[in-house]
């Protein structure tokens, strides 16, 4: 519906845009023959005025024509003499307006009627000689009605091809737009990595079948995200699951009932997994947002042989939660695998805040260390969240985390830093 409302206003747009300009065409056109219309009849009435005048002489004080004019030119042409009719039969219907103009004394013009009456002074001493001829103008309008309705009949024609042709090609480019749509939204679903691959644009078309291409690839990265997270979700809830299970079994084994220690610690496991993770996702920037980075620090500490550096106060632009449940999964990392010390630090750069989570373990493997944030990788027996989650809960709040391999356990926190208040 929504496409056939484009196609009708496109082709209104076009039959509107060509009605316009095939009126003014044709109004141009009709005024401009009208003019040349008007200046053949006086042409032709000069002409006639000049072939009478040429035959008047005077002759023993006398004003005469030269020669006979012919009837079919006395009925055209009349000429004066001193105020009286010497040649030619003026019509009934013209006399007043002829007597007038041969009274005038003055070359000029005048219309009656379907004529053009023109007058010309001829020069002879001693006498007031006037030429007055008729030119019929009924042919010279026939002939712009003729032209007027032609040019009517072909800008409607004009006018219906315009509309028809904008229909087509319309219709046909968005065939091909829907078409690409289609294949655009099948590809969604079920070959994201496919591609038009278009090359570099060079019409309209060019460039949505680059958007459609940038849209297919952003649904191709959100497809594989929802892959990570269901992975990463998956690693972390599987081991209290298989903790549970094993003390289970065991108890099932042995007769003896389940340590409630043991169930109530994997339960918190999966229960700060679970919060964590919906936090992560339900995570949004907001430009209000502000915590005392030393306080979520000692928070993610809680109480753990963990040495911390920090300046008095720095403020990041994350909620406190955020920030807890980024350093609290690095700092167990780091027990895990350190020899003897854990430290954090806190060094302000610019507008962000870089928070270094530090060991003395055997750190992490230069050919590793890009996927330390990829489910399953990291070993141990691991405590809450591994490295995967943190990565998401971190992108999700603006922040970067990121391994470094220098030869000590040491992950790298880079934060917003909160502006100052206004």
């Amino acid at each position: 519906m929504a496409v056939t409302g484009f196609r009708r206003r496109v082709v209104a747009l076009t039959v509107l845009i060509a009605t316009a300009v095939v009126a003014i065409l044709v109004l141009v056109s009709h005024v401009l023959l009208s003019r040349v219309t008007d200046a053949d009849a006086h042409d032709l009435a000069r002409t006639r005025a000049e072939a009478v005048a040429a035959n008047v002489t005077a002759v023993g004080g006398r004003v005469v024509l030269a020669e006979n004019s012919s009837e079919a030119l006395d009925e055209v042409a009349w000429v004066y003499a001193d105020g009286r009719l010497i040649d030619g039969n003026v019509p009934a219907s013209v006399v007043e307006r002829v007597e007038a103009l041969a009274g005038s004394g003055r070359s000029q013009t005048a219309t009656v009627g379907n004529y053009l009456l023109y007058a010309r002074e001829v020069p002879i001493d001693g006498h007031h000689v006037m030429v007055i001829v008729r030119v019929d103008l009924t042919p010279y309008e026939t002939s712009e009605q003729r032209s007027l309705t032609l040019s009517l009949i072909l800008g409607g024609l004009a006018i219906l091809l315009a509309g028809g042709v904008a229909h087509l090609v319309v219709r046909r480019a968005l065939r091909v737009v829907h078409k690409m749509a289609a294949l655009a939204d099948d590809w969604g679903h079920h070959e994201p990595g496919r591609r038009f691959n278009l090359g570099v644009p060079r019409d309209e078309f060019g460039e949505l079948g680059r958007t459609l291409d940038h849209l297919l690839a952003r649904v191709e990265t959100a497809l594989a995200d929802e892959r990570r997270l269901t992975d990463e979700i998956a690693h972390e809830l599987r081991t209290p699951l298989t903790v549970l299970r094993g003390e289970a079994q065991l108890a099932q084994l042995s007769g003896e009932p389940v340590a409630p220690e043991a169930v109530l610690s994997e339960v918190n496991r999966l229960d700060a997994a679970i919060t964590t993770i919906l936090r992560a996702a339900r995570a949004r920037a907001d430009a209000g947002t502000r915590c005392d980075l030393r306080f979520a620090a000692w928070q993610a500490i809680a109480g753990r042989a963990v040495e911390v550096a920090f300046p008095v106060k720095v403020e990041a632009a994350v909620a406190a939660d955020v920030a807890v449940s980024v350093l609290s999964p690095l700092l167990e990392n780091g027990l895990r695998h350190a020899r003897s010390r854990v430290w954090i630090t806190a060094r302000i750069q610019g507008e962000v805040i870089v928070v270094d989570v530090l060991d003395d373990g055997p750190g992490f493997d230069p050919a590793e260390v890009d996927r330390v944030f990829e489910a399953g990788v990291t070993g141990g027996d691991g405590h809450g969240l591994g490295l995967p989650v943190v990565r998401r809960i971190a992108a999700s709040a603006g922040v970067e985390v990121r391994a470094i391999a220098d030869g000590r356990g040491h992950v790298e926190v880079t934060l917003p830093a909160a502006r100052a208040a206004t």
